[in-house]
Parts: C-alpha cells; structure tokens; sequence
C-alpha cells in the first residue's frame, strides 16, 4: 500500500487539505467553469487538489505543468435526466492512472432510488483503488425523497456507508454547527471534509463555515462554486489555505 500512502500525502498535508472540485459542467455548465485551464492556473499550488472528469484532463493544456494534485472524478449523470441523483461511474481507475490522477473520486447518493447501483459501483471502484494503490474520494450524501441532507443522522450514515465500502477520504455536507458535525466525524475511521455546497451570501460568511468544521474535526474543504464563482477566487484560495494549513505560501505573496 506504499503506492495509496504517497499519494494521500500529496493530496492531504499535514493531515489537512483543499480540494476544489471542478466536475460540475458534466451536471450543468457553471459560471466560472467556461475556461478551466484558466481557472486551474490561477489557483495552481494554492489548493491541494483539483477534481476534473477525463475529458477536461485530456484537453487541458495546462494539467501537464500542474503542481496541484490531480483527482479524476468517475461518476456522472446531468440535470436533464429523468433521475439526477442516478450517479453512474462512467470511466475506470486504469483510464484515471493513464492521465496522471493521483487519486479518484466517485459520488453516492445515500437514499436516492438508486443507491443499491451507487454503492455497489464504488465497492468495485474502492478494490480496483486497493489494487493499483490510488487513493478513493468518495463524495457521499444523504439525497433523496423526504430526506434531510443536513441531519446529522444522515450525514453520519452518508460518511458511515464512505467507510465501509473502504473508501480513503469522504467528502459530505456539513450539518450547520461544530457539536452536531463532530458527531459525523466520531465515525469515520477516514478524513472527513465538507463540501462548500451552494454559493454563500459572502466570503466571510464561508470561511467561517470552513473554520467550524475543522473545529468540529474535519480535515478540510472539497469546495467549488464558492470558489471558482467567488469576485477574486485566487485571494479567498489563499485566505482558505491560510485556515485549513496555518501557512501562506510565498508564491502567492508574489506581486501582492
């Protein structure tokens, strides 16, 4: 397991990491995300990792140079679909290693009419992880008819179904307060971070989210729109690393 253990440290440092996804144009085009290589060099070696389906890797002219790590997300389905919560893994973890990935992701939707697919794919996915040693994001929520995607009940389930289909970090909601999501993190035998969901009203107003939940125990942030959508995406990276890893890094401070 050599080969999963280097890789996690390049996505989790000191134990903590920021990830930005940027899948979300499979689902439904987003603002920020019509020029991804720009947006990738832009925030390049402020963030930990990013997180992009295949064909954005494939024609990136900018992924090659990258100092970030690389995620390859697996799963898809669109807004148009009859069922949007019908994930399905559309690419395999050989076709993630051929571009570069140093790690995958694949999405659960805990409680939505297909999750007995859900999760049984990325079972399947959490082996093959085991057998190349490449590390498994599994973004797991609670969704579906009646349900809360807050509760901490759901949550703990959503992080709880994470671990035992023996994925290596889990990314999920974040239940609104530093008591209810430490009960979330007491049990996951893997890191925990939340995702930064819909667009908040302010900056501020995330970054104190983000601080909460790493009182609370999670190990960091998987957040996009309040990234890629923010006025200056690359300021609130740098106040966003600053929380997650106490550090700034000297070459954002370059021309600032």
């Amino acid at each position: 397991m050599h080969g999963k253990k280097r890789r996690m440290r390049r996505i989790l440092k000191g134990e903590r990491t920021f990830i930005v996804p940027m899948d979300h144009g499979m689902t439904k085009p987003e603002v920020g995300l019509e020029n991804v290589d720009r947006m990738l060099a832009l925030l390049d070696g402020i963030v930990d990792a990013f997180v992009l389906h295949k064909g954005m890797v494939k024609h990136s002219d900018y992924v090659d140079e990258m100092e970030s790590a690389l995620i390859v997300h697996l799963s898809a389905s669109t807004y148009l679909s009859p069922d949007p919560l019908a994930k399905r893994v559309v690419t395999s973890v050989e076709k993630a290693i051929q571009l570069g990935a140093d790690a995958v992701s694949v999405h659960v939707n805990v409680g939505s009419d297909s999750e007995g697919e859900q999760i049984r794919e990325a079972s399947m996915i959490s082996e093959a992880c085991d057998d190349y040693g490449i590390p498994l994001l599994v973004m797991s929520y609670p969704r579906g008819r009646g349900i809360n995607e807050f509760g901490v009940e759901e949550v703990k389930l959503a992080v709880r179904v994470a671990n035992e289909i023996g994925g290596d970090i889990v990314k999920t909601n974040y239940t609104g307060s530093v008591e209810t999501f430490r009960e979330v993190v007491e049990h996951s035998r893997i890191p925990v971070v939340i995702a930064g969901g819909i667009k908040k009203e302010s900056s501020a107003e995330f970054l104190e989210v983000v601080k909460e939940a790493l009182d609370a125990g999670a190990k960091g942030v998987a957040a996009g729109r309040n990234i890629f959508q923010a006025e200056n995406p690359r300021e609130l990276a740098i106040k966003i690393a600053r929380v997650i890893h106490g550090v700034v890094y000297e070459r954002d401070l370059v021309n600032r």
